[in-house]
Formats: C-alpha cells, sequence, structure tokens
C-alpha cells in the first residue's frame, strides 16, 4: 500500500557553537560531508522514504539553507558554457529533490518548540522529522521501516540505537517491552540525558521520528524542561503514559550505519567513514589512510 505520509520537518535553527569559527557566518547544516552540505543528506533520505513535502524550521542568519535548494541560474550558465555537466548535473539534483518550505522558529526553545511550529504546515495528519546531526547510510533504510510501522500501528515511532551504557547520558534513553517483532519495542518511559545509573536501558533516541498530529497539543501543555527548554522526549513521554488518548509511543531499533555529525570528532569520522565507501574516492583514499594510520603507529 501507498504510504500515505508526504511530510518530513527539519529543524534547522541550532546555532552551531560547537563548530565556531566555522559556523560564525555559514549554517552548521551547510557544513561539508565530503562534498554536499550536511542538511542534503538528511532531504535526500526524506525523498527516498516517500516524503516529498519538507518543512525546515530555520533561524537567523540560514538563508544559505533556502539557498542551497533555489536555483542559481548565474553558476548553472557558468557550468553549461564550461560543458561541466557532472557538476551541472550535482547543482540541480538539490533543485528539484523535494517540495521545500521553511518556518523560523523564532525564539530557541527547544527541540519540542521547533516541532511545534511546524503546526500549521503539517496539520491533522502524522508526519516524520530528522534532525540533521544524524546521517542515516542509504544502505540501511531507517525511515522506511517507521513509516511502515507507524502505518502497521497507528501510532508515534521513534528510533531507538544501543550504546555503550557509559554514554546513555548523552541522548533520551527509552524503558521498553517487547513486541513479536525483535526490532520493534513498545516504549513505556523516556528519559532525557539520564545518569548511567537511573538509566531505563541502553536504547538512546536518535534524531528520526514519525509522529502522530496529536503531538502538537501534548507540546502546547509541555512544561520547559532540561536546560529551560520545550524537549520533544517529555511529550513522547506523556504520549507513551497515555496510548488511549494519543496512540502511545513504539520504538524501532535502528542496527544499521549511523554518522554522527554532531561534533567535531564525529564530525571528522562521518567524512572518512562515507569518503571511503565512495566509488570515486575510496580507490585512492583507502591506501593513503592506511598508510597513513602506520605513521601513526611509528
Amino acid at each position: 500500500m501507498a504510504n500515505a505520509i508526504t511530510k518530513a520537518v527539519i529543524p534547522a535553527a541550532g546555532m552551531g557553537t560547537r563548530f565556531l569559527p566555522a559556523t560564525k557566518a555559514m549554517p552548521k547544516e551547510m557544513l561539508p560531508v565530503v562534498d554536499k552540505p550536511a542538511i542534503q543528506y538528511v532531504v535526500e533520505e526524506a525523498v527516498a522514504a516517500g516524503l516529498t513535502d519538507v518543512l525546515m524550521i530555520t533561524g537567523r542568519n540560514k538563508n544559505a539553507l533556502e539557498n542551497h535548494f533555489d536555483r542559481m541560474t548565474e553558476l548553472e550558465d557558468v557550468l553549461v558554457k564550461k560543458g561541466d555537466h557532472g557538476r551541472l548535473a550535482a547543482v540541480l539534483h538539490s533543485t528539484t529533490l523535494a517540495d521545500m518550505h521553511y518556518v523560523r522558529q523564532g525564539d530557541p526553545n527547544g527541540l519540542g518548540h521547533a516541532v511545534l511550529r511546524a503546526k500549521m504546515h503539517v496539520g491533522q495528519e502524522p508526519f516524520a522529522v530528522l534532525l540533521g546531526d544524524d546521517l542515516i547510510d542509504p544502505r540501511d533504510p531507517l525511515l522506511a521501516k517507521m513509516l511502515a510501522e507507524q502505518a502497521k500501528r497507528n501510532t508515534s515511532i521513534v528510533a531507538l540505537l544501543e550504546v555503550d551504557p557509559d554514554s546513555i547520558h548523552l541522548y533520551g534513553a527509552a524503558a521498553v517491552e517487547a513486541t513479536d517483532d525483535p526490532d520493534v519495542v513498545r516504549i513505556t518511559g523516556l528519559v532525557e540525558k539520564p545518569n548511567s545509573a537511573d538509566a531505563p536501558s541502553n536504547l538512546a533516541v536518535i534524531g528520526r521520528y514519525v509522529l502522530r498530529p496529536e503531538v502538537f497539543e501534548v507540546l502546547e501543555r509541555t512544561a520547559p524542561g532540561k536546560g529551560n527548554e520545550i524537549q520533544l522526549t517529555d511529550a513522547l513521554q506523556e504520549m507513551a503514559a497515555t496510548p488511549g488518548d494519543t496512540g502511545g509511543v513504539y520504538g524501532v531499533i535502528f542496527r544499521g550505519r549511523r554518522y554522527d555529525t554532531g561534533d567535531r570528532l564525529d564530525y571528522i569520522k562521518a567524512i572518512v567513514q562515507l569518503a571511503v565507501e565512495r566509488d570515486d574516492l575510496g580507490l585512492d583514499l583507502r591506501p593513503w589512510l592506511q598508510e597513513f594510520v602506520k605513521t601513526l603507529d611509528a
């Protein structure tokens, strides 16, 4: 059956302070991962799963995001005159990916507040939320599985990843019950960035969600939580606790390749991991990388 969900929401209003000074004048979402900005990988993932209506929640100094997904006829003309058809195709690709929309978050009041800004655009239908710090390898589709589970169970779905228990304080952690599918669990509780000793499990919430529209009503009454921000985790916790009103919350456990671009070290690792898999780069990069590692051992 064709997927009825067509709308994706991508929060992109953060200041990117961990990447200063690079992000002083450029959105962190536009930092290149090999030769594409990180945000393009996220939009491509949404489109590959059948989501063709994309709303970005932006903020000040984020005009580059809109420009990237818009036409730039001067550059296109230069590439045409040079006969550089390969780069022309790459430039045009980003302008035809999806039906792009933009709204500003305004006050930076957290992820829950950013998602709430999508209410007018989304309306009364389920939708997906994709965070730009998590890049999912296209060979390991996650979003398609989440959309299928949402259609099957008519509930909200979050993506979960098993992490080292010592790292769970960096994530939202889920308390879960098993279902008939080993990769799908029912979520009974969520805790935002718990201490390792207090975490209900080592299943961490990562940046993919498929949500029923009831989440907007819950967010509207969700009080600020950690960091004095409106936390999406807190709203999902309420939805998990009141399944009769909101359909509850389920989790899809992701066991594939994920690239974290949220901090500087993981960003560098993501670039290397993706580059070595590229047909046009990997053949030369792998042997160079192996020789370079030998010099580090020496």
